[in-house]
């Protein structure tokens, strides 16, 4: 099989439709459109007073991009609760071809400077889909999620596709919609346009959130970190 190609794998997105593999070590890849779709509302994110907790307490350093192959790779192993997984080579490939032009990025958890959580995604547009998460320490993945969700309500995004709803996911407010709700909130995210790809000339900036921390610090745009105080601040209120 040829292949995954990232011009095919951006088209799909732009109509809803994402790439799975049956199992790590398929040869092949499908094409998923989920008829229910979990969407997590970027005002709607739920912030426990534990979580609000940790995240203050910066007892994970987050970063963004620092370490998108890794985090792919940790999201793509096998564990004790989940003893295969969907992300095979081919979609290891694409993903990481994508990260190189600018439309997938990573946000990582590290603790002692280990790697013990994160997740990665998609952006396009104002609508950022995200594909995997993983955690190796209590409450990480849940912290690098929260980090993205401020990161998104600051740069102005308009969607949040978490693809399925898990339990997991529903505990922090994701939420189930149908199909055609589903599309008319990724057509709103994605604008309208010329552009080759949907959504490149959105306004949203995944990036906004460093400028306005630190608006004379490039390096801040991609490093940070982001204290974890200004984090919950950006949240809200917690439940």
């Amino acid at each position: 099989m040829a292949a995954l190609d990232p011009d095919l794998l951006l088209r799909a997105y732009s109509v809803g439709v994402f790439p799975m593999a049956s199992t790590r070590d398929a040869d092949d890849v499908f094409w998923v459109e989920p008829k229910k779709r979990g969407v997590l509302p970027l005002d709607g994110f739920h912030l426990s007073h534990s979580l609000a907790k940790t995240i203050r307490s910066d007892r994970y350093t987050v970063t963004v991009d620092k370490a998108f192959g890794d985090v792919v790779s940790h999201c793509a192993e096998a564990t004790a609760r989940r003893p295969d997984t969907w992300i095979n080579p081919d979609i290891e490939a694409a993903y990481a071809e994508l990260h190189r032009r600018g439309y997938a990025h990573s946000v990582e958890a590290w603790q002692d400077d280990q790697l013990v959580g994160g997740l990665y995604g998609v952006r396009l547009g104002a609508a950022f889909f995200g594909e995997s998460m993983f955690s190796r320490a209590r409450d990480a993945s849940k912290v690098a999620l929260a980090h993205l969700v401020a990161r998104l309500k600051v740069g102005g995004f308009k969607l949040l596709d978490c693809q399925f709803l898990t339990e997991h996911l529903a505990s922090l407010g994701t939420i189930e919609v149908g199909r055609d709700a589903y599309v008319a909130l990724l057509d709103s995210a994605l604008g309208l346009g010329s552009a080759a790809v949907p959504g490149d000339g959105s306004p949203a900036d995944f990036f906004a959130i460093g400028r306005d921390a630190a608006p004379d610090d490039v390096a801040a745009t991609v490093a940070g970190p982001i204290s974890g105080w200004r984090i919950v601040q950006l949240l809200g209120q917690t439940s």
